[in-house]
């Protein structure tokens, strides 16, 4: 198999395919003499597309991925190549809206409705067919979140959690009054 970004090509009894792929398979397949890929074929009227996979799970969550409105074949590849198929069912589970964002091309908006469109519909797809264990997860501090919906990017967010411990403003104030102190460290106001 020979590869590029996000491509490889499959020898196929002397007959090479481009298929598109999760860097993680690509990376996977790369010197193996013989590979198994699950392969989903896109027909269109101007092409015939492979899309490659490096089990039955992936492949079944890319057909998952792709019945949320605006998601195509790219950015299910790229959400399958930033997380794993129980990466992506937990976050979904969780309403864990900062995971899904971490895929390129997916913002806080597509992000909620990606935990909105898949809920239920991931777990049947991950090893064993049963739900998802969701891991316990720490209290979440909300200060990040609210800081993102107001469009702030994740060296500001750091930087006001920062400023916020260099103020010594307790973690367990109440948000609006974190949020009030983090915006005059953002603005460079007084603290």
């Amino acid at each position: 198999m020979s590869e590029s970004a996000g491509q490889g090509i499959v020898d196929v009894n002397g007959v090479g395919y481009e298929v598109h792929a999760p860097s993680r398979a690509i990376l996977e397949w790369d010197g193996e003499a013989e590979v198994t890929v699950h392969v989903r074929t896109q027909v269109r009227e101007d092409a015939i597309t492979l899309y490659g996979f490096a089990d039955s799970n992936d492949r079944q969550a890319f057909d998952v991925l792709l019945t949320v409105t605006g998601v195509g074949p790219r950015m299910a590849l790229a959400a399958l190549d930033t997380l794993t198929v129980a990466e992506i069912a937990r976050a979904v589970q969780a309403d864990d809206v900062l995971s899904l964002a971490s895929i390129p091309g997916i913002g806080r908006k597509k992000a909620q409705r990606l935990a909105l469109e898949l809920k239920g519909k991931l777990p049947s797809v991950v090893e064993g067919g049963g739900p998802v264990p969701v891991r316990p997860r720490a209290p979440t501090d909300e200060l990040p979140l609210a800081l993102a919906q107001l469009q702030y990017g994740k060296t500001e967010i750091d930087r006001a959690l920062a400023g916020l411990a260099q103020l010594e403003v307790p973690t367990d104030a109440p948000l609006q009054e974190r949020l009030a102190a983090a915006l005059r460290v953002l603005s460079g106001g007084p603290s």
